[in-house]
């Protein structure tokens, strides 16, 4: 579904840009809500010559691309993106390195932990070259699988055992396994969003991060289409492969700004 928007171009329904994106086995990338889109960047650039206001969906799309094009940054934080997040453990750790937005996580204080946890599709081999990186290889996947689903039912056992024996949820947490999966609310402004991707959907970023990378780039096409066209067409095409192949599958082409 899709409607007009006040300058007369097509812009998705906002049941589309929040629906749920299904990410590795068990997480997701949700858009709660969202706030300013491009016309906000518009707005906050313009106020520098007492303007403010838009113009002709053209002018403001060229403004948009200007904007980028010469790293004038600050009126992309007008425009803000809410998202609910569900991760495996090792995938927030990476996420939560990008301070310039705010976080809430659910806490195994507060609740037991539950028994959901990532395995992946392949296992990779380490990368020899990309010291902190991973390469593709045929291993013996079964097998690792298996070992790893003994190893965190174990931890689980012994969680459940600790809490049995009256052991604090806050010290009981610490046997759990870093591919259990956990959830929070993450705001953030464009610019940073932007940096986000341009780091974590580039082709040396960890896998796991990539695909929630890409999820966040399908999103942000959605409701900013005119900044995200003027960012990704600043991306290295073979760099950004994987994503550019996501979002043919999975996002429709943009109309008007937001």
């Amino acid at each position: 579904p899709s409607h007009l928007g006040i300058d007369g171009d097509l812009i998705m329904n906002s049941q589309d840009m929040t629906a749920e994106i299904v990410v590795l086995d068990k997480g997701f990338v949700h858009l709660v809500e969202w706030m300013g889109g491009d016309r906000a960047v518009v707005q906050a650039a313009r106020v520098s010559y007492k303007s403010g206001g838009l113009e002709s969906p053209e002018k403001d799309r060229k403004l948009i691309a200007y904007l980028l094009a010469h790293q004038h940054g600050t009126p992309f934080e007008h425009a803000v993106l809410k998202f609910h997040v569900k991760a495996p453990l090792f995938v927030a750790r990476q996420w939560y390195r990008h301070r310039m937005s705010s976080y809430n996580e659910t806490s195994f204080r507060y609740r037991e932990a539950p028994e959901e946890f990532y395995f992946p599709e392949k296992w990779r081999l380490q990368d020899t070259i990309n010291k902190q990186g991973s390469v593709d290889a045929e291993l013996e996947h079964r097998r690792l699988s298996d070992e790893l689903w003994a190893s965190c039912q174990a931890a689980m056992n012994h969680y459940h055992r600790m809490l049995k024996s009256g052991i604090s949820r806050e010290m009981a947490r610490m046997v759990l396994p870093v591919n259990l999966f956990t959830e929070w609310y993450w705001t953030v402004n464009a610019r940073a969003l932007m940096h986000f991707i341009g780091l974590r959907s580039e082709e040396h970023a960890q896998f796991e991060i990539r695909q929630y990378s890409h999820a966040l780039a399908s999103t942000m096409a959605l409701t900013m289409p005119w900044t995200w066209e003027a960012f990704s067409s600043g991306l290295d095409r073979a760099r950004y492969a994987e994503m550019f192949s996501a979002l043919a599958k999975e996002t429709p082409a943009a109309g008007g700004g937001s």
